[in-house]
């Protein structure tokens, strides 16, 4: 009877230890997760179809966290700086208008740089910019009295500040609406398709995964 006692108290013994030791790795697996979601890499997915082609409804992304610096969580204050973005980044952001959601865009000038809009041709300091990733699917030009997606500016972007466009010029919601992106609201740099959908097909589009964003 004693013999019994003594086996059974190893093998609660045995138990408890291997439970704390499942417990303890879940705990490291959950921090390690949060710490690279927070400083290091992040999932997105593609939710609209503003910045075809280059992205598409469907693909899923991963977002550089620490190649603008790293930056403490919620209020967006960096604290190791490495770089800022710069003209041609395909960034996440929180939405101005709505902190709680997340836009990708393109940047397409910086701090001091002067914006205009002419007749669908985006100007930087002047010059006229040949994109090779801005398209437009709509031929017809609107006034700028009327709304500003062909015609907009020239303004100056603020210090601390992005001026963003989709690469779907035609429909897309960006800086012409709304206005700026604060540095502040960056959460990172899209760097890779990982993975792609297309629900309409209901299908994979393999050739996509694996592309590296340009």
């Amino acid at each position: 009877m004693k013999l019994f006692k003594r086996s059974e108290k190893r093998l609660t013994g045995k138990t408890k230890s291997r439970l704390r030791e499942n417990i303890e790795a879940i705990a490291l697996a959950v921090i390690l997760a949060l710490f690279i979601r927070t400083f290091v890499v992040q999932a997105f997915k593609i939710p609209s179809g503003s910045m075809k082609q280059t992205l598409l409804i469907g693909d899923h992304i991963l977002v550089s966290k620490f190649i603008y610096g790293v930056k403490l969580p919620v209020i967006g204050k960096t604290l190791i700086p490495f770089s800022e973005p710069k003209q041609g980044d395909i960034i996440v952001f929180k939405f101005p208008e709505d902190p709680e959601k997340d836009f990708i865009k393109r940047v397409v000038a910086v701090s001091g740089d002067v914006v205009e809009i002419r007749d669908k041709k985006v100007f930087i300091n002047g010059k006229m910019q040949q994109y090779p990733y801005g398209y437009h699917t709509d031929p017809v030009i609107i006034p700028g009295g009327n709304q500003p997606r062909d015609n907009f500016g020239p303004i100056t972007v603020p210090p601390d500040a992005l001026f963003v466009l989709g690469d779907n010029r035609d429909h897309s919601y960006d800086s012409r609406f709304w206005g700026y992106v604060n540095l502040s609201a960056v959460k990172g740099k899209a760097f890779i398709i990982y993975w792609s959908w297309n629900k309409e097909d209901f299908g994979v589009r393999w050739t996509r995964i694996g592309k590296f964003l340009k």
